[in-house]
């Protein structure tokens, strides 16, 4: 499944690196810790989330820890698929089957016998063919297009959305009878924004990747910088926060070791400029302090004393905000 990278076992980091899986705020925890009781069953899965928080990486999680992993893992984007391919795109079709049609292709579905299939933006999925999904999901059987030769399905189904389905089903945008289908478990993942412990674990994951990429020589993160991608609003989540970092690395110069305010894309450095924009992403004192001894901790790989002294606290008093905060190093 992956292992723990060894620089982060001393600050409670959980590292997959198959997945790259990476968390530290308890809400990912008890997310992971969900997923392994349910990758022991079949049950469909519902991932609800904002785009880029990683409910593409959750699905592969859900799939690498079940029974069916040593089989495909096939992914469908319900949004990028046009209306008048998407049946066959699922489901295939034989050779002749409509103008065009002059080889036989086998859809989505039946690509992922035996392992597991994700259809992310479900909620873009037109109404005509969430009929035809629901009776797939009752029956476990599907036939191509112009074959009237049913085929057993072997999946496991997880589905995905940025929208909220309830509205949408309100909306008449989505049915009633697919939304229960779907929404055995469901599995709601928190924005970036909601778990800072996360974006300090992930922007050191991503600027070690990077700096090893574009052969740089940044080590680390200074406490100002780290202070801002706290603060910043990740609309973007997970997926923004590579993008900047990446870009970051790229602007740095070979030798430079710290990455500083300098390096940021300047629609993340203007984002933390404004007052009310502070005001709107400002964080608790308590929280800040947390993820201050938290980074610090970090930065020195662990020596108390050497936190202790850059925090300009007694090594006592920070072994006491360690219990307060429960900090287990």
């Amino acid at each position: 499944m992956g292992k723990r990278n060894e620089d982060m076992v001393n600050y409670n980091i959980d590292y997959n690196e198959n997945e790259g899986m990476v968390y530290s705020s308890q809400k990912m925890k008890a997310i992971v810790s969900m997923v392994e009781n349910i990758s022991k069953t079949d049950a469909t899965v519902l991932l609800m989330g904002e785009t880029g928080v990683g409910k593409e990486v959750i699905a592969k999680l859900i799939h690498r820890k079940s029974h069916r992993r040593d089989k495909r893992f096939v992914v469908i984007n319900c949004a990028a698929i046009p209306e008048n391919l998407i049946e066959s795109e699922l489901f295939g079709h034989e050779k002749g089957a409509f103008t065009g049609a002059s080889y036989r292709k086998i859809g989505k579905f039946e690509q992922a016998q035996g392992g597991t299939v994700f259809l992310d933006e479900i909620g873009e999925l037109p109404l005509k063919m969430q009929v035809k999904f629901l009776r797939v999901l009752q029956e476990r059987q599907f036939e191509r297009i112009g074959s009237l030769d049913s085929i057993d399905l072997d999946v496991r189904v997880i589905v995905a959305t940025n929208k909220d389905l309830l509205e949408e089903l309100e909306k008449g945008n989505f049915r009633e009878d697919l939304y229960y289908r779907v929404n055995v478990i469901k599995i709601e993942i928190p924005p970036l924004r909601e778990r800072k412990e996360d974006i300090i674990a992930l922007s050191n994951v991503f600027l070690r990747e990077f700096a090893n990429y574009y052969n740089k020589s940044l080590k680390k993160i200074d406490l100002e910088t780290m202070h801002i991608l706290l603060n910043h609003q990740w609309k973007g989540n997970v997926r923004e926060l590579k993008n900047v970092i990446e870009r970051s690395v790229i602007l740095a110069k070979k030798n430079e070791q710290i990455l500083t305010i300098n390096h940021l894309p300047i629609e993340v450095k203007i984002d933390n400029s404004f007052p009310e924009m502070r005001e709107r992403t400002k964080i608790s004192l308590k929280e800040y302090e947390k993820l201050l001894i938290l980074y610090t901790l970090y930065d020195v790989k662990g020596n108390k004393s050497r936190a202790a002294e850059i925090l300009g606290i007694r090594r006592q008093t920070l072994y006491n905000k360690m219990r307060e905060y429960g900090i287990d190093i």
